[in-house]
């Protein structure tokens, strides 16, 4: 998706980070109670010492919610995450995202146009009635308001074995014989396995061939339809990833994230969600080496605030670089111009969508 931040004045290029930090400490104390920044996990520090919630996405947007007396929410994350804050806060408030460029490459493998056309696809060999759409929070908000107005479910790595459990197995749910599962095909199949399905049970749908690269068998057979997208920093972890340090920390701990392949993901002690490894880190003993298969930043400050050795289980270390693009700078000048009055980068989404995603969002706490 094409999203266009405007050059910087240079004012902000050339500042040094004590300039910038007394910049950002001014323009939020003016600020006050009218603002309220949230920081996702995968911050880079500098940005995150100002965050006053941090936390995984749509939990930020729960914290928002509940923050009505600010008129300002500076979300320093990636775009589907302020889209996500827009729905849930109330309409005087305004979501703001620091640099546009921001975006995610993995929300970015499904949008909405081929999302219908899969959908349409689908619907002419088979009973559409009994296939569920279900798109990971990781998505456009108008894929959540496809999911919403088609009787589906927004899910989260936490949740998802939830809310594919009411999809597929809930007495009182849509007792679906299929799901449509976007945009990221690890979650999808990990949490498949977990809930006791098999390869034998996913096709992974391609949505640049003709129905998605599959025969009319294949799509009538399979449980899950698994979207061909995939998070750029978790399918980075391999299985000679965990190879290495286990031959290295008999005794360590290796802990990844549902986005990482099936093959990684099986062979860790762990797998779970953001949240889910900052507690299991949290619990270990003191001085256990723990290799972590996620976001670098979030592995370093890890490491930083615990007693633990924490390591990138990947030693070349990538960083999301679309998280990344969320500097000190784009925070200042944002900040300086919400203080002029002037709001910059408001991200807000049309009503109509709004309420789908909203039906979807909705749908998807009712089940957890």
């Amino acid at each position: 998706m094409l999203r266009l931040q405007a050059p910087l004045p240079e004012q902000y290029t050339t500042a040094s980070p004590d300039e910038l930090a007394e910049r950002i400490a001014a323009a939020k104390q003016t600020l006050g109670e009218r603002l309220f920044i949230l920081g996702h996990h995968y911050q880079r520090d500098e940005v995150m010492r100002w965050a006053d919630a941090r936390g995984d996405s749509f939990r930020l947007s729960v914290l928002a919610k509940e923050r009505p007396e600010a008129d300002y929410i500076v979300f320093c994350g990636v775009h589907f995450m302020a889209e996500s804050a827009d729905i849930l806060t109330g309409d005087h408030q305004k979501v703001v995202l620091p640099d546009l460029n921001a975006g995610c490459s993995m929300a970015d493998m499904a949008d909405i146009d081929s999302v219908e056309e899969a959908w349409e696809s689908i619907a002419e060999i088979t009973d559409i009635e009994r296939v569920l759409p279900i798109t990971y929070m990781n998505s456009a908000a108008d894929l959540k308001a496809f999911v919403g107005e088609h009787g589906g479910s927004v899910c989260t790595s936490t949740n998802a074995r939830a809310v594919l459990e009411w999809a597929l197995n809930d007495p009182d749910g849509p007792q679906a014989r299929q799901v449509l599962f976007f945009p990221d095909q690890h979650l999808g199949r990990n949490t498949g396995h977990q809930m006791g399905f098999t390869e034998a049970d996913m096709r992974v749908w391609n949505p640049r061939r003709d129905l998605g690269g599959l025969d009319e068998a294949d799509v009538k057979d399979a449980t899950f339809l698994l979207w061909k997208g995939h998070c750029s920093v978790h399918q980075r972890f391999t299985p000679a990833n965990i190879e290495a340090f286990r031959a290295e920390h008999p005794d360590g701990v290796v802990i990844v994230h549902p986005e990482c392949s099936h093959e990684v993901c099986v062979l860790a002690d762990e797998v779970g969600s953001t949240d889910f490894i900052i507690r299991t880190v949290d619990a270990l003993p003191a001085g256990t080496v723990v290799a972590v298969g996620t976001e670098i930043h979030l592995v370093q400050r890890l490491d930083a605030e615990s007693d633990k050795d924490v390591r990138s289980l990947d030693p070349l270390i990538c960083p999301c670089s679309t998280m990344f693009r969320i500097d000190d700078r784009h925070l200042a000048w944002t900040l300086e111009n919400l203080v002029e009055g002037n709001v910059v980068n408001q991200i807000a989404v049309d009503p109509d969508t709004a309420h789908w995603a909203r039906v979807a969002l909705e749908r998807m706490l009712s089940i957890t």
